[in-house]
């Protein structure tokens, strides 16, 4: 392994001094400080490869410095360094992994050589990328208006959808792809999901991303060739249930294309907003129709046992904030194994999203889950990319 950078903050200088004389001890380049503010400048100037921060400090906890690394689009490896109780720890780690943190482990004050080396050395992979724009979030400096989204969906060119693969847990065989809208505004650039798929949904307009999906994804796969046991995932946001002709919709779009309902997941976003009687109803006619139904961001919506209950899904989507961290988390690690569990005994499948290295897939695989998908396996890929995708086993 390359010597890494090790940016430490702590506020007892004395601790950080130790932290990073251990870590210059193991060969690396080590800086302290006890001042938040140094800290995050240390951050974008120096450019470390791995962090580790404090949570408790006199003026600034460690959550607000997690979020301040999280909005400047942190890709170093974060350890988080603590003497709080060790829940308190395994929180804080979720909420950073939430963000988009790379959380590479949580050490108990005070810290040893031994397991400061093995995290450093378990975010040496994810270091090496850190400067490669590609993994970097891309956010608009002005948010786009519902007319600059209705442009795009009456412009042919304004949309265009990815594909990110999904595989099986244990033989990493192909077992689908999910179809994902981007929109490049023609002056702010990449607008991201996180917030041109609410602005539909306020504005009335997301029945129309929905039919644009739905038909550029479906044309695309059936160029696919036939592949068993492959198939194709298409979000849809429960306010499109409220339309009596979407049912009719769906199947017109898979016979214009000639893709078996049997083909076509629709991953279905938990929402307060959504009319159970009416989700019942139309959910119903879509299993009827032979579409597998899927369950998405599960455990962290509205209503979720009652709706998992009531309504016919044939899958269950593990949220990515409890499968990016655990790892990490124990807590994180019992909702995953409940849930997969859950799904076993409901006949449903499992599929978790969010999965960024070997480890994590591997303890999916031990855990029993069905599915994965993540930037560990493959990253959404353009249309000709992901057509001639392989997975590295399988």
């Amino acid at each position: 392994m390359s010597a890494a950078r090790l940016l430490v903050l702590d506020d007892e200088p004395e601790v950080g001094a130790t932290i990073a004389m251990l870590a210059e001890s193991a060969g690396h380049v080590a800086r302290a400080t006890v001042d938040p503010a140094e800290f995050l400048a240390l951050y974008d100037t120096w450019r470390p490869t791995h962090l580790v921060v404090d949570l408790v400090m006199p003026e600034v906890d460690g959550i607000d410095v997690l979020s301040d690394l999280a909005d400047q689009d942190c890709t170093a490896s974060v350890i988080i360094s603590s003497g709080v109780d060790g829940r308190v720890r395994q929180a804080a780690a979720r909420f950073a992994a939430e963000r988009g943190l790379r959380i590479v482990g949580v050490l108990a004050k005070p810290v040893g050589l031994r397991e400061l080396s093995a995290l450093v050395e378990a975010g040496s992979d994810a270091a090496a990328d850190q400067d490669d724009p590609a993994t970097r979030r891309a956010q608009p400096a002005v948010a786009p208006g519902p007319e600059d989204l209705a442009a795009a969906l009456a412009d042919p060119e304004g949309l265009h959808v990815v594909y990110q693969p999904k595989v099986r847990c244990g033989s990493q065989r192909l077992a689908g792809f999910e179809a994902l809208a981007r929109w490049e505004h023609p002056t702010l650039g990449p607008v991201p999901p996180a917030l041109f798929v609410p602005l539909a949904e306020r504005h009335g307009l997301v029945d129309r991303l929905t039919d644009r999906v739905l038909a550029t994804s479906l044309a695309w796969f059936a160029t696919t060739g036939p592949r068993p046991g492959v198939g194709l995932s298409v979000n849809v946001s429960a306010l499109t249930l409220a339309d009596p002709q979407f049912v009719a919709r769906v199947v017109a779009h898979c016979r214009a294309h000639g893709v078996p309902s049997s083909s076509l997941t629709l991953e279905i976003t938990e929402s307060s907003e959504a009319d159970d009687a009416l989700s019942l109803h139309q959910l119903t006619r879509l299993r009827i129709q032979g579409f597998h139904l899927s369950l998405d961001d599960f455990g962290t919506g509205y209503s979720t046992m009652t709706r998992l209950a009531r309504l016919p899904f044939s899958e269950i989507k593990i949220d990515r904030s409890f499968v990016s961290s655990a790892l990490v988390s124990e807590e994180s690690r019992t909702v995953v194994r409940t849930v997969v569990e859950l799904g076993r005994n409901l006949g449903l499948t499992s599929v978790a999203e969010g999965v960024e290295d070997q480890e994590t897939l591997e303890l999916l695989d031990d855990l029993g889950a069905d599915l994965a998908q993540g930037f560990h396996i493959a990253r959404p890929l353009p249309p000709r990319e992901a057509r001639a995708w392989r997975p590295a086993r399988g």
